[in-house]
């Protein structure tokens, strides 16, 4: 029956926007074992463009302005054919590492990114997404250093692989994988993806509904 589980595209219902320490307690006062992902990245990675890939056109709004989301933006979805019919949530997380946001912003950013971090629950997935054209740039392993710590569950995505045209450049990524496990200890599995293309977006989906139901 797992393998039969899809995520219902278009299911997503925008629910909430956070941009504050009381209302993530809030949120998970009233939600306190729900399941659900949480998607993250530097700014311009195709944060958005992969949410709606997987979830359904137009879930996340899409900009060519770089750190467009400076909200927690919390969205409900359901699995297709479920027959239980379980509500999980989706949330968008604000990019991190761009230049141009000034240090107040930054600082309300690594405020309010700490405490979901801290009080994220285990039933809780992060997918952390990278450019496949720029992996692991030290804004990535900054992320990584800070995150740590919290030991929540990560699944990365190297999104964009549809630019990489020669071979060697994809060599290249594949062989980042034993340092990147060797390093990052809390990434679970590592994806090659296109959103644009949807390219390996099946087998992701599948390890996020395997994980959902687990």
């Amino acid at each position: 029956m797992i393998d039969e589980l899809k995520i219902k595209k278009g299911s997503p219902k925008f629910l909430r926007a956070i941009d504050s320490i009381e209302g993530i307690h809030s949120w998970w006062e009233h939600n306190p074992d729900c399941a659900g992902v949480a998607m993250v990245g530097r700014s311009n990675v195709g944060k958005s463009s992969l949410i709606n890939s997987l979830f359904g056109a137009k879930t996340a709004r899409t900009s060519k302005t770089p750190g467009r989301t400076q909200k927690i933006n919390i969205f409900s979805f359901v699995l297709e054919n479920d027959p239980e019919e379980r509500e999980y949530f989706l949330y968008d997380l604000p990019g991190y590492g761009h230049a141009e946001v000034n240090k107040a912003m930054s600082r309300n950013w690594r405020e309010i990114m700490t405490e979901f971090f801290i009080t994220l629950n285990s039933n809780s997935l992060l997918f952390c997404i990278q450019d496949a054209r720029h992996p692991n740039q030290k804004t990535d392993q900054v992320f990584f250093e800070y995150i740590n710590p919290a030991m929540v569950p990560i699944i990365l995505l190297f999104n964009k692989m549809d630019k990489l045209k020669k071979q060697k450049e994809r060599a290249a990524l594949n062989k980042l994988k034993p340092e990147i496990f060797k390093n990052y200890k809390n990434v679970k599995s590592i994806h090659f993806v296109s959103a644009e293309k949807r390219q390996g977006l099946d087998t992701l989906e599948t390890e996020l509904v395997d994980y959902l139901l687990s």
